[in-house]
């Protein structure tokens, strides 16, 4: 069985910002909407049930901490959470801050945001605070 590798679309979509035990954390590459995703580095998983109970339970921890950073960094009306591959089979989880006033609300989010990539600087400044809020929760 080969190793963990991102899925070409995950690479092309989101950045990399940091690692959890389980999860690879990205940032959706779209200004408009605070929108992380989770890919478990585990090779070959395309569905949430076909990871071993321990890593079930290790994403379920991970999506709740990344839900929780979104909501106290950008305190959103609403958090959306959904695994859904339809276009990448890879088991990736989106974790979605959503806002009665964001371009698309209450619609959902994909396919109809008009292209706002990150500048380099904000990536960085999203990475050091997102690294910070996690080791900061990190299970001791």
């Amino acid at each position: 069985m080969p190793g963990f590798v991102l899925h070409k679309q995950l690479e092309a979509d989101s950045l990399p910002i940091c690692d959890l035990p389980l999860s690879q954390v990205r940032l959706q590459n779209q200004m408009a909407i605070p929108w992380l995703v989770l890919v478990p580095r585990r090779a070959e998983i395309r569905e949430i049930y076909e990871l071993r109970p321990d890593d079930r339970a290790a994403l379920m921890e991970e999506i709740t901490r990344a839900a929780q950073a979104l909501e106290e960094f950008y305190a959103p009306d609403k958090i959306n959470i959904g695994a859904l591959g339809n276009i990448v089979p890879q088991l990736h989880v989106h974790v979605i801050g959503r806002f009665t006033t964001d371009p698309v609300w209450p619609a959902p989010v994909w396919g109809r945001l008009e292209p706002a990539p990150y500048t380099p600087e904000a990536v960085e400044e999203i990475r050091i605070k997102f690294n910070g809020y996690f080791e900061a929760t990190a299970n001791p």
